[in-house]
């Protein structure tokens, strides 16, 4: 069994449904933060904290000053370095537990990198913003096997809801068709307090919690919603639901995954800037990149990413996976354009 240090997690240790056994699990645990904004950053500290000895961050963006109200793990002079959530993520939380492995990973997950993401975990908690990403992420629980815990939160509003593959509900049980652009509000529509961030980040470490100790009896088939302006909390029962099951966790129906649904571009929630996939194969030398905008505007670097500062407010940024983040501009094809132009098709 993984040995824990006693002292640290004493606490822990003593709360009954955990004890010494359960803390051992955790120890061994290894668990895939999918996104590391305002819940993921919650869900990572609070895992590294509980003593998980390995949690896997993934996270394709840079943080903003417009993040730091209810991004718990990140500051003024990480906004300022522009260093990739990630890694700036790995470099609080070894400080907090340096006995445990964090591993930043810098990079937007899909279809075509999911396995070896994804691969090798125990658990993925979502710390997503989108819900393509959340469909993949689905999918690939249903299709190997792996429990995730989707969270969301908008304005004073959160919802959980944890998987268990061939037991309870998936997502898509619960959401047959994405929504449409437009349908659902976004931060940038109704804005975001940090509190919601925090509880439900805190309610999705909880439940992973208990995945990687065994203490599974009861979870699933329930959606905990809660609106913490107005004081309510409700857990909606999903049973029927999980009965009936779905194309994709009954059927094995993966059309994320497969790529018949899924796009190439994406608007970042929360701020006015687009994201643009590489093409197929993938990465790029960033000193070439580096080199090639020096006579276009403003460059600065740093080992995951390379920005410049073209005209009109613009800022491209390109990450060493061939991904670009064009800053300025919520008009995809404008996006498009612009990396075109600078880095390529």
């Amino acid at each position: 069994m993984q040995s824990f240090d006693p002292d640290r997690y004493s606490r822990q240790v003593r709360f009954a449904p955990l004890g010494a056994a359960g803390q051992a699990r955790l120890a061994a645990g290894r668990v895939a933060v999918v996104g590391c904004g305002a819940l993921g950053s919650v869900v990572s500290m609070a895992l590294v904290r509980a003593g998980v000895g390995h949690v896997r961050i993934i996270d394709r963006d840079v943080p903003e000053l417009s993040n730091l109200p209810r991004q718990v793990l990140f500051d003024e002079a990480d906004v300022a370095a522009g260093i990739p959530k990630a890694a700036a993520a790995a470099r609080h939380l070894e400080r907090i537990n340096s006995a445990a492995r964090v591993e930043p990973v810098i990079a937007d997950l899909t279809p075509r990198n999911i396995d070896e993401l994804l691969g090798g975990v125990d658990a993925i908690v979502d710390g997503t913003d989108n819900f393509e990403a959340r469909f993949i992420i689905n999918e690939f629980s249903c299709r190997e096997g792996v429990p995730w815990v989707h969270g969301g939160a908008i304005g004073a509003e959160g919802r959980v809801l944890t998987v268990l593959p061939g037991r309870t509900a998936c997502l898509r049980c619960l959401i047959p068709d994405p929504p449409a652009p437009g349908a659902l509000p976004t931060c940038d529509a109704a804005g975001i307090i940090g509190p919601a961030a925090l509880v439900v980040g805190a309610v999705e470490a909880a439940e992973a919690i208990k995945l990687l100790t065994g203490a599974t009896d009861g979870m699933g088939n329930r959606l905990l919603a809660c609106d913490l302006w107005e004081g309510v909390w409700r857990l909606i029962d999903l049973t029927v639901l999980a009965e009936h099951g779905c194309p994709t966790c009954r059927a094995g129906d993966f059309p994320w995954l497969e790529g018949r649904m899924g796009g190439h571009t994406v608007v970042l929630c929360g701020r006015d800037a687009v994201q643009v996939a590489p093409p197929a194969g993938g990465g790029v030398d960033l000193a070439v990149i580096a080199e090639r905008l020096a006579g276009v505007g403003t460059v600065s670097s740093n080992p995951w990413i390379v920005r410049v500062d073209l005209d009109d407010g613009i800022q491209l940024s390109v990450f060493a996976d061939g991904r670009a983040i064009v800053s300025g501009t919520r008009e995809e094809s404008k996006a498009r354009a612009i990396v075109a132009r600078y880095v390529g098709a």
